[in-house]
């Protein structure tokens, strides 16, 4: 037997939220407390060879 009658719920689970937007629109944009694109070139280098090196040093230790 099939039903061909519909309903909606209606339900209140006691939270609101804290922003609000249509759901094509996305999030608004948020401060990020640091990015890698404010960062300069040399300071991504050596961000780079740090985390180069941390990953060395767990290769070098397992291969012990």
């Amino acid at each position: 037997m099939v039903h061909s009658h519909t309903h909606t719920h209606g339900h209140d689970h006691g939270h609101t939220h804290a922003h609000s937007h249509g759901p094509a629109s996305p999030h608004p944009a948020q401060a990020a407390p640091w990015s890698i694109l404010r960062m300069t070139v040399m300071s991504r280098v050596s961000a780079a060879l740090a985390v180069s090196a941390g990953l060395w040093v767990i290769v070098w230790l397992a291969m012990r």
